[in-house]
């Protein structure tokens, strides 16, 4: 045989009941983005020639996500998994290839596996996945021939107990025939005990006919299925565990791994080191040699080469810390450029703004970059010095190597160079304070 163009059929109609959510259930993030994008962005590696996602409860959802990425069939009322997989029989009727039946709540499945399965289909006219389960519980099991081929596939509820002391079990994902495939489903049956249409029946058919089955097997945390928020857990979890690798072998240092939480898309450089209790929202790239200290929360953000942030630092979408820029503690970014060498060292606000180069923010200063309607924005020029508790009350501009006094509310654009204090004029009564505390004890003790 020679391999063959793809057609992914993805299985997302279920209804989720267990999930307790007016979310479909495929449209629950793991590491920051829906299950189902997940299956979706597996796929892109590989190419598909079709992609059929096969619909039902809340499909609007379903649809909203993937749009026009792919074709859309219903299956409505739901009859089992072979009845799921028939409905896309239409869609697919002039498709001269094999099919690949994925489910839109299983996202940790990769390509590699997926590859290992098409390439297998070059020896054998049907592929199962199958893994080696720890705890077997409600699984279906997989049933080798004396030849190492599969014999049958055998659903929980309908297996002997010699049948359920198999630990080889079906993770549902196939590849077959298009054509093979559909054949197949029309001589399902549904005598069994849900009295449903079982995608898994085309192996014993498929062996009636003389036709070779095979399997692949691959780890039990490739093909958790999510069906409810203790399982997307630990579909989480499973996710974790390969990006913290992932990002360590590629030359970032996690002090403490279990500690760092990572999105599907986030990007470390070489030498990047991030201390504990770190989280990578989506959209995060961060070059070489920075230092992402402890308790910060990053999405959206891009950070230069020798960057540093935090410790206790927000960067919000929009932020952009250049070549070793500087966020320190408690200080939230938020669609802002800080330029080369900027800082921005504590308690502080910098939105809708940018920094320019050298520039130096003092603690507790704000951009007032909102009126209740509209966003406006703060320029502050290269080597400027922002005094402490300073409040930039946007539209305004900074100049170059100004310097604002500590206290200041700014309004109004300040030239390059210059100095600006807005803080009224101290003054000082001698003896008030003595004189303050005597009156009160006095007026307290006369109350007693």
């Amino acid at each position: 045989m020679t391999i063959a163009p793809i057609a992914a059929i993805i299985l997302a109609a279920g209804k989720g009941t267990r999930m307790k959510s007016s979310r479909h259930k495929v449209l629950h993030p793991v590491g920051g983005r829906p299950m189902v994008e997940h299956v979706m962005a597996t796929l892109d590696t590989l190419n598909p020639a079709r992609r059929v996602v096969v619909v039902g409860s809340e499909r609007d959802q379903v649809e909203a996500q993937i749009g026009d990425r792919a074709t859309f069939v219903v299956q409505e009322p739901q009859h089992g998994t072979g009845h799921a997989v028939q409905q896309a029989a239409p869609a697919l009727a002039d498709f001269a290839g094999d099919a690949a039946v994925l489910y839109g709540d299983v996202p940790l499945i990769t390509a590699d596996t997926l590859r290992r399965m098409i390439d297998a289909r070059t020896h054998a006219d049907l592929v199962v996945l199958g893994f080696r389960a720890a705890d077997p519980a409600a699984y279906g099991r997989l049933k080798l021939s004396a030849d190492g081929g599969l014999e049958a596939i055998v659903e929980f509820k309908d297996a002997s107990p010699e049948e359920r002391r198999i630990n080889l079990c079906n993770s549902g994902i196939m590849v077959l025939s298009a054509k093979l495939l559909f054949d197949l489903l029309a001589h399902v049956k549904n005598d069994n005990a849900k009295g449903e249409y079982y995608l898994t029946d085309i192996v014993g058919l498929a062996r009636a006919r003389g036709l070779k089955a095979a399997v692949v097997e691959t780890d039990e945390s490739e093909v958790i299925g999510v069906n409810s928020r203790a399982e997307l857990a630990q579909a989480e979890a499973i996710f974790q565990a390969r990006a913290r690798a992932a990002a360590m072998a590629d030359g970032a240092t996690l002090i403490a791994p279990e500690t760092v939480y990572f999105s599907f898309d986030t990007k470390l450089g070489r030498d990047v080191v991030v201390e504990p209790n770190v989280v990578f929202g989506p959209g995060v790239s961060v070059g070489d040699n920075v230092v992402i200290h402890a308790f910060c929360h990053l999405e959206g953000a891009s950070i230069a080469e020798g960057a540093s942030v935090g410790p206790f630092a927000r960067l919000r979408p929009g932020a952009e810390l250049r070549k070793k820029a500087k966020v320190g503690n408690f200080v939230e970014v938020k669609k802002a450029v800080l330029e080369e060498g900027a800082k921005v060292n504590h308690l502080t606000y910098i939105g809708d703004a940018r920094v320019g180069a050298g520039a130096n923010v003092g603690a507790g200063t704000i951009t007032c970059n909102y009126d209740g309607f509209f966003k406006y924005k703060t320029d502050i020029g290269a080597g400027a010095f922002i005094g402490s508790n300073t409040a930039l009350v946007a539209p305004v501009t900074i100049g170059e190597g100004a310097i604002v006094g500590a206290g200041s509310t700014i309004t109004k654009d300040v030239e390059a160079d210059a100095l600006v204090v807005t803080r009224s004029e101290q003054r000082e009564i001698k003896d008030w304070a003595a004189k303050f505390r005597a009156r009160s004890k006095a007026k307290k003790d006369g109350k007693k």
